[in-house]
């Protein structure tokens, strides 16, 4: 039965009139900012004439460039609302059309701002007290001048964006809109449509036929398409090698971390780290098989509970008062603060067809944070929820402490809020009861996310990087190397105890975040971050809590790693990694434990 989103009430839709009151608004500052983007050009060859002229260009560019986030902000998320809505694909297609012009028309400002020299910056804020304003990000256009090219050059690469994003948009209209699944039938033979969104709730059920039949079903689908797949990621890929290889990096991975000031050594250990843990999660197979007794474990086994304790749906005002409850450990002005989310309809949660597959949070520092997700009252849901107002209230605690240009933190430390909340929320409910099969219920829970975060993140940043490595080497990315490459890594992530279904090598073609350039391994990292934190915070370490409100609010102030270092976790040192899999150990063996003894 389709969903339409006029079916949907208000209350459950984010509240896009805080953006803009009416299309008017929008398409006034849409031309304000399309018409005076030629005012550009009269500070060509001259930005570093005098202390003032620079601060009168970067004045005026940050604020083009905030006007130009909302409008951009408010045509993506309306377009995300209902991909098929041809008005908002054309608005979202003009809003993304006046980026590449903003591109286009400031690619000459950093090749010459890097023309003159460090000493001469720090003259002119000598003179010019308000450049303070901007020194950070003058810092950084000279930390990136090795690898800045020529004014002409970086107008040319400008020019390229929308090519650029071709892969990403391309995949996201056949992945959102385009893609049919069909149905499936349950145990009882009644027929089920199948999509992305309907998948999570399938592959979740205790009904085995379901679960195999959708896992089946949806990556068959997928296999179906593999050439094309195959082209668009192969696109992506060459465009973030190429890219690189003009720039002057060694890689696109190198590219990727460096521009947000993260060591490749870190992107190393994790994978290498991960590889040499592999075994506790083989011993929670073996756990899992007994528990849902069956004669193999198969992977779309997986994602089910261990028990059926846990069946309960809640409406968006339960799931609301839920995190109320289980984040108040991080005091009553974070609650206060996370209340306008609800109160000033910063979320939408309609499951209405055509929408944006999957969840996330954005941010527009005029207005405030908005989150998207398909809601139908699950616990994982729920979970979800949690994850993106963990984004939502990082954005809003860093828009009100730091300026437009400082605000937006690096994603390196951006999913640490998110798995904070989570593993809080999980804390919680573990807490409250006393039921030994819900007990079991949530600890598997927690198992999983541990499972779906480290070690399926790192396994799809391990692919990222195979296949970018293979690419520069002059490896063809053919369906067939792409699927019997990320196969191989599934069979060598899930480890044993397990039977890792041949259909699961079609699965690299729905993942979005392959079109997002070296972004996955950012949730491996920031979750061991995160266990730290959350756990500090439960145990309530001096100062814990403060010097996690603390690092919320530093947006780019601070580089990741110092970011990181301000709410008590240093990424650098091994034991945070290694501290991670201990606390997964232990989920383990306290889940063997309740199975073997009752909780007793």
């Amino acid at each position: 039965m389709a969903n339409k989103r006029t079916e949907y009430p208000e209350s459950l839709k984010w509240n896009v009139k805080d953006l803009y009151n009416s299309l008017k608004d929008y398409e006034s500052d849409y031309h304000y900012i399309k018409e005076h983007l030629k005012d550009y050009a009269k500070y060509q060859g001259h930005i570093l004439d005098s202390e003032n002229t620079l601060y009168e260009v970067l004045s005026f560019d940050f604020k083009i460039s905030e006007m130009l986030e909302r409008v951009y902000v408010y045509a993506h998320i309306n377009n995300d609302s209902d991909t098929t809505d041809v008005k908002y694909q054309a608005m979202f297609g003009k809003a993304y059309k006046l980026y590449e012009e903003y591109n286009e028309a400031t690619s000459f400002l950093v090749p010459e701002i890097l023309k003159g020299s460090w000493k001469l910056i720090e003259e002119y804020i000598d003179k010019n007290p308000k450049l303070e304003d901007y020194e950070r990000v003058l810092k950084n256009i000279f930390r990136m001048k090795k690898y800045v090219l020529s004014d002409k050059e970086e107008k040319i690469l400008s020019s390229l964006s929308t090519t650029f994003s071709t892969p990403d948009n391309v995949y996201s209209y056949l992945t959102d809109a385009d893609m049919k699944f069909g149905t499936i039938k349950d145990q009882f033979g009644k027929k089920h449509e199948l999509n992305e969104r309907t998948y999570h709730e399938f592959i979740e059920s205790n009904d085995r036929v379901m679960r195999k039949q959708a896992f089946t079903k949806l990556l068959s689908t997928y296999g179906k398409f593999k050439n094309t797949y195959a082209s668009i990621l192969a696109s992506e890929v060459n465009n973030n090698n190429k890219v690189a290889q003009i720039r002057g990096y060694d890689s696109a991975k190198e590219a990727s971390l460096y521009k947000n000031e993260i060591p490749t050594s870190i992107y190393d250990n994790l994978i290498s780290t991960v590889k040499k843990n592999i075994a506790p999660l083989s011993k929670f197979w073996k756990i899992k098989k007994e528990a849902l007794g069956v004669s193999k474990l198969h992977l779309y086994d997986t994602y089910t509970a261990l028990t059926n304790s846990n069946t309960k749906k809640y409406t968006a005002k339960e799931a609301e008062e839920l995190l109320y409850q289980a984040l108040s450990v991080l005091g009553d002005d974070y609650i206060h603060d996370l209340k306008k989310a609800f109160l000033e309809r910063w979320i939408d949660f309609c499951p209405n067809d055509n929408k944006r597959n999957g969840a996330y949070c954005t941010a527009c520092y005029s207005v405030h944070p908005y989150v998207l997700l398909s809601y139908n009252g699950t616990l994982e849901n729920v979970s979800t929820l949690a994850h993106e107002l963990g984004h939502a209230m990082h954005y809003y605690y860093a828009i009100n402490n730091q300026s437009y240009q400082d605000y937006g933190y690096s994603i390196f430390v951006a999913e640490v809020a998110s798995q904070v909340n989570q593993i809080l929320l999980s804390k919680y409910l573990i807490n409250q009861t006393s039921d030994i099969e819900e007990k079991k219920y949530l600890i598997d829970d927690l198992i999983r996310d541990f499972k779906a975060t480290i070690y399926r993140q790192t396994m799809f940043a391990d692919f990222e990087a195979t296949i970018h490595a293979s690419a520069q080497a002059g490896e063809v990315l053919t369906h067939e190397y792409l699927s019997n490459t990320y196969y191989q890594l599934n069979k060598e992530y899930m480890g044993k105890n397990i039977v890792v279904d041949e259909v699961v090598k079609y699965e690299w073609e729905r993942i979005p975040h392959f079109y997002m350039n070296f972004y996955v391994y950012q949730y491996a990292t920031a979750y061991a971050a995160a266990i730290k934190t959350a756990k500090d915070i439960l145990e309530e370490k001096e100062g814990a809590r403060e010097n996690y409100l603390e690092f919320l609010k530093l947006g780019a102030t601070k580089t990741p790693i110092e970011s990181l270092k301000i709410a008590g976790v240093d990424m650098r040192q091994e034991e945070t990694l290694n501290d991670a899999f201990v606390y997964f150990n232990d989920l383990v063996d306290e889940l063997e434990k309740l199975y073997k003894t009752g909780g007793e």
